[in-house]
């Protein structure tokens, strides 16, 4: 039995006589854990998916993909952001994560101006958010640049692109709009040492001290290799000599780090946000988990281009992406510790800290996010609080999920979102649209 007040847990009680009348009181039954939090989503990509797996070039690669991705963005209003972002969000509840950290780059209309109201695509985001009940980080992207060196923008980023008084008018109206949230966070996001100059991470640093900030950083040899040659460092080496990262950061994807960076983030206190799915998808390379837990490093995931949305499924492939690499088994596990656990706890310490949302933990303080596995699902019948998150992460073939409760609210009850229809409509609409457009 937990008690909730103001969305938080004042306490948890065990084999106790039902109060489920009582203000404040859920009764649970079953299997029932923390919400996950997902650190990293590109809430508008939800639309994309399932649109770029077609044969072509030798040469497909995250680059080539993301050519599609700008076209794709090239005529969605703010409306249809939202449409598309609710969806995500519905699938997330549905799947396990609570909380997400929504790195929010897409600014302005399609011809790259900016709107009446500078924040209404975040707004849009927020809409999406209230909609589908998720806990929410907003982190809106400060993006300059086409590239290292301060390289003219191409077209397809012109929706993007800002300069430095255009984004902390959009900071700010952001801010307000989030309001509407409970329990919300406002970060930034300078999206990358590719799309920012070193005098503009200076002074959103000093602008912003105190806040979560999240950067994309070494997801492709191809940044790495353009970094060293603009700065004679590489991405990560050139952050942690001129930036200082600690733990208010998370570094998304950090695919491609040496061994001393390896060692030197970890040290940092920064989160690595790790988003398997989506780098398996682009083909960016594998993260070296092992080594970073072996460094003390903090890890998190996150669904980024929400190509396919499942918080177990993010676990599953991170284990089996170090396994296939190294041809070894449960590789991000603790001695004589369950693998599916560790995992996820440590996920859930991650997320904690790149949201700055209690979450990860049903214990007085915390907030309210739970969910409530389906105990008749076969590959978790008959299993312990041990076995329980090897059997969700690594032997369920779908989301297993009966209940979600977000600050103590539910929003999925037997599986499925409460807002289910509605936002399924809204999202018909979008395509409806979208077919006429074509």
């Amino acid at each position: 039995m937990i008690t909730v007040h103001g969305g938080f847990i004042t306490s948890v009680e065990s084999d106790v006589k039902s109060r489920s009348k009582e203000e404040g009181v859920i009764q649970l039954s079953g299997f029932v854990i923390p919400g996950l939090g997902n650190v990293h989503s590109h809430g508008f990509q939800r639309g994309m998916a399932g649109m770029t797996e077609r044969g072509g070039s030798a040469e497909d690669h995250f680059w080539s993909w993301r050519e599609v991705m700008y076209r794709f963005l090239e005529r969605l209003t703010p409306d249809e952001i939202s449409a598309i972002t609710a969806l995500a969000y519905m699938e997330m509840l549905e799947a396990g994560f609570t909380a997400v950290g929504e790195f929010h780059y897409l600014h302005h209309d399609p011809k790259g101006h900016p709107y009446n109201s500078k924040a209404i695509c975040a707004e849009a985001v927020v809409e999406a958010a209230v909609q589908a009940g998720i806990g929410l980080t907003l982190l809106p992207a400060f993006y300059r640049y086409g590239g290292f060196g301060g390289q003219a923008p191409s077209p397809g980023q012109r929706r993007f692109i800002c300069t430095p008084d255009d984004f902390e008018a959009i900071f700010v109206e952001a801010g307000r709009a989030l309001i509407r949230v409970p329990d919300s966070r406002l970060g930034i996001a300078p999206h990358s040492l590719r799309a920012v100059s070193p005098e503009d991470l200076v002074r959103l640093l000093a602008l912003h001290p105190n806040i979560p900030l999240h950067m994309h950083a070494a997801e492709q040899q191809q940044e790495v290799n353009d970094c060293l040659q603009f700065t004679g460092k590489r991405p990560v080496q050139w952050l942690l000599d001129h930036a200082a990262p600690d733990h208010r950061w998370c570094l998304i994807h950090c695919t491609h780090l040496d061994e001393t960076e390896i060692q030197r983030l970890a040290q940092s206190g920064t989160v690595a946000g790790l988003c398997p799915t989506t780098e398996a998808n682009l083909g960016d390379g594998i993260f070296s988990g092992v080594q970073f837990q072996n460094s003390k490093g903090n890890i998190a995931v996150g669904t980024d281009a929400n190509v396919c949305i499942s918080a177990a499924q993010e676990l599953r492939s991170l284990e089996y992406s170090q396994r296939l690499r190294d041809q070894k088994r449960n590789r991000l596990a603790a001695p004589h510790c369950s693998t599916g656990r560790y995992l996820f706890a440590s996920a859930s310490k991650g997320a904690e800290r790149a949201l700055a949302r209690k979450i990860g933990a049903l214990a007085s303080g915390y907030r309210a996010d739970m969910v409530v596995l389906d105990g008749q699902n076969p590959a978790l019948m008959d299993k312990n609080a041990e076995q329980i998150f090897d059997g969700w992460i690594f032997g369920t073939n779908t989301h297993a999920i009966s209940d979600v409760f977000v600050g103590g609210t539910r929003v999925v009850k037997e599986g499925f979102h409460m807002k289910r229809n509605e936002i399924l409509q809204n999202w018909r609409k979008y395509r409806n649209h979208q077919g006429q457009s074509e």
